[in-house]
């Protein structure tokens, strides 16, 4: 059940993928048409005024895993959320973002179609499809320019005040483990608390991954200096709301230690001091860095 990006697109590249071996004695042609909607919806839908190229088009992938079927036209389960951007240059594509919302729940009626209203929220399916759009939108962007995605960042965050009475979860303050819900995701992305965050995205693709090819010392040294846009928030609000930066130190957490094992002892042991403060749980992985070979 995977459909690659074949249909006539605008500003994304989207794969789309549903799982549903959860669930039992279904009728399991709804899954395939469920799919092939979210795909088109993904990619057919016109979500800004600017024009793309095929070439600029922005590759992501929406992994749906459905776990229950609470009605005849109600599901629950998981939606993951992956966004590469290629590096100047270069025939390689960095992760942006990867990672799972818990709190997915909607209705789908088969040949139904999703249609979009950035005013109303009709559907739990098309607002959270729309809310990760403009997220993924506002992550490309940022990454070009600085804060670069604003306004599709405050897109999303509409999205999420037309939701606040819906009854499906992920929307509202106190919904979610630990906080980490979509109403969190754009209010720290939003709030200027945290534009550190959205500085380093800047600066580690702009100045740093898009260098690599030509000026790699330069590049591994810029990286440096953006890591410690992060350390400066964690250490000014270290608070269990932080989810936005979480976010974007996982999806960078593997391609750091790819960067960094190679570089020399001193700044080995910099990124290593860095990353291991503002990511504890990850601290045996940043430890591969010293211990891999000089170039």
């Amino acid at each position: 059940m995977f459909l690659p990006g074949l249909a006539q697109s605008q500003e994304l590249n989207c794969n789309v993928q549903i799982s549903a071996q959860k669930i039992q004695g279904s009728n399991r042609q709804v899954f395939i048409t469920m799919q092939k909607d979210v795909y088109e919806f993904m990619n057919n839908t016109v979500w800004t005024n600017n024009v793309y190229s095929y070439s600029e088009r922005i590759d992501c992938n929406i992994l749906i895993n459905l776990t229950d079927q609470l009605s005849a036209d109600e599901f629950k389960g998981t939606i993951q959320i992956q966004m590469s951007r290629p590096v100047f240059n270069t025939t390689y594509n960095t992760t942006m973002l990867n990672f799972i919302d818990n709190s997915f729940q909607f209705r789908y009626v088969e040949f139904q179609p999703l249609e979009f209203d950035p005013n109303v929220n009709r559907s739990n399916l098309v607002s959270v499809l729309a809310y990760y759009t403009y997220i993924i939108l506002g992550f490309d962007n940022d990454s070009f320019a600085p804060e670069g995605g604003t306004q599709y960042f405050q897109l999303a965050e509409k999205i999420v005040t037309n939701a606040q009475n819906a009854p499906e979860p992920g929307w509202k303050p106190y919904d979610g483990s630990r906080n980490r819900n979509r109403y969190w995701l754009v209010k720290n992305i939003l709030d200027k608390e945290y534009e550190g965050v959205r500085k380093f995205v800047y600066d580690y693709d702009m100045n740093g991954l898009d260098l690599m090819e030509s000026k790699i010392g330069e590049a591994r040294t810029n990286i440096v200096e953006s890591l410690k846009l992060i350390l400066d928030l964690y250490r000014r609000k270290p608070d269990p709301f932080m989810y936005f930066m979480q976010v974007v130190i996982d999806s960078k957490s593997d391609e750091l230690v790819n960067i960094f094992s190679e570089a020399f002892p001193e700044e080995k042991s910099r990124v290593v001091q860095i990353l291991t403060e503002i990511d504890p749980a990850n601290k045996t992985k940043y430890s591969k860095i010293n211990t891999s070979n000089l170039p």
